[in-house]
């Protein structure tokens, strides 16, 4: 798969946030060489986020969002500045444009708060650097980086250590700053992987891939395309069947496979179809796994037997796809849910980047595999619920739970499995 192939979900997310006219817009486009975002002597002339996936250097492939002016007024600035901090639950690394010729606001610093309480790497571009005298200004304290009547103790020192000075305009400081983000970021995340360590070369997995109204033409779902890459990584094959051919897949093969991948709707068949010696999972519990919420997802399934009449499940998908007559989110998932708990259950659904900051409606919460979204925007999601106190689960825990394979689902996982 090549750079420009990357799945936005497994790219670095890098957003400039900032104040309206701080230039966040011009220095997008100098970053990203692209005349992505329109620029505007017009304070806000950014309304929404813009997003681009490209390759950035010495990066690789990332994906570069502009974001609207944080100190908006207004209802319409409210739901702007509302989006920003939005975007702040997928950032990866952050970038605080700001005007070089003034020190920090109290918006800025509000930003600065929210990029620590988040967690999230930041830095601090000094726009507009060429109007800056030439003699020695461009320094933190020459700029004025943080007015004394705001400026904490040890601010100033932490700030200027993460400040770069750049002009959008004359195209100076750039390079440096796309040398300064690349040290930032976390390089943990490509150690990730998602098939189970258990699985190594020369072994090989069964993928069970059913075929239906919802399967998309032409093509395997992300989830799918992932686990074939991951085991091709570390010298392990795939073999891919319809689950209507798994039993004869399985007694046609010569040896045992490592494991079997199944996808989740059709869990209840592969584990009746495969032997009780091979370990069996399925893609939305790896997935679960490799973006970080699995150990929650086990122990929030758990609600299900709590279930009564009258309460409201939030069924929640980050991508935005077309749900077809059999849909696993709003059909398939509420049905096994009413048959397994015998309840009255209320049901609302949510897709793309759209999630509810308030959950205290719901009882429970059961997220996809979430292939679509960052690490960090579904581990944020799950947070959310778990510090209002409601349950976090996905589909693929949810439906081995309901068809009584849960522990079985986990084998590859022994450690959760022991949580069952």
């Amino acid at each position: 798969m090549s750079m420009n192939e990357t799945p936005s979900s497994e790219r670095l997310h890098i957003g400039f946030f900032g104040l309206r006219n701080a230039g966040k817009s011009s220095l997008v486009n100098a970053v990203t060489g692209q005349e992505l975002s329109v620029v505007s002597e017009i304070r806000g002339t950014t309304t929404d986020p813009v997003r681009k996936a490209m390759e950035l250097l010495p990066l690789g492939p990332v994906v570069i969002i502009d974001t609207p002016g944080f100190d908006d007024s207004g209802s319409l600035g409210d739901l702007r500045v509302r989006r920003t901090k939005q975007i702040l639950n997928r950032t990866d690394a952050a970038v605080l444009v700001t005007d070089a010729t003034r020190p920090l606001t109290e918006c800025d610093l509000e930003l600065i708060r929210l990029f620590d309480e988040k967690k999230i790497p930041y830095l601090i571009a000094r726009n507009k650097a060429d109007l800056l005298e030439a003699s020695g200004a461009a320094s933190a304290e020459s700029a004025g980086l943080v007015p004394d009547s705001v400026s904490p103790a040890g601010a100033l020192r932490d700030c200027a250590d993460r400040c770069v000075f750049v002009s959008a305009l004359e195209k100076t400081g750039i390079e440096e700053l796309k040398n300064r983000i690349s040290r930032i970021v976390p390089q943990e995340a490509d150690a990730a992987r998602i098939v189970p360590e258990s699985v190594g070369a020369g072994d090989f997995a069964v993928l069970v891939v059913p075929i239906d109204k919802s399967a998309p033409k032409g093509r395997l779902i992300l989830p799918q395309q992932q686990v074939i890459r991951d085991l091709l990584d570390r010298g392990a094959q795939a073999i891919v069947t319809r689950d209507t051919e798994l039993r004869g897949t399985l007694a046609g093969l010569a040896r045992r496979p490592s494991v079997v991948i199944t996808d989740s709707q059709v869990f209840a068949l592969a584990a009746a179809e495969t032997p009780a010696d091979i370990p069996l999972t399925s893609f939305s519990i790896l997935m679960a796994n490799y973006r970080g919420f699995l150990e929650e997802a086990v122990r929030g399934v758990a609600k299900i037997g709590g279930l009564r009449d009258g309460d409201r499940v939030l069924i929640s998908e980050g991508c935005t796809h077309h749900r077809q007559c059999e849909d696993i989110g709003t059909v398939k998932i509420p049905n096994l849910l009413r048959k397994t708990t015998g309840a009255d259950l209320e049901f609302e659904t949510s897709s793309g980047n759209s999630f509810p900051e308030d959950l205290s409606p719901y009882a429970l919460v059961i997220h996809c595999g979430a292939c679509m979204l960052n690490s960090r925007e579904v581990v944020c999601r799950m947070k959310c619920a778990v510090d209002q106190g409601i349950p976090f689960t996905n589909y693929g825990i949810a439906i081995a739970a309901m068809n009584g394979i849960l522990k079985r689902g986990l084998s590859v996982f022994p450690e959760l499995a022991a949580l069952v």
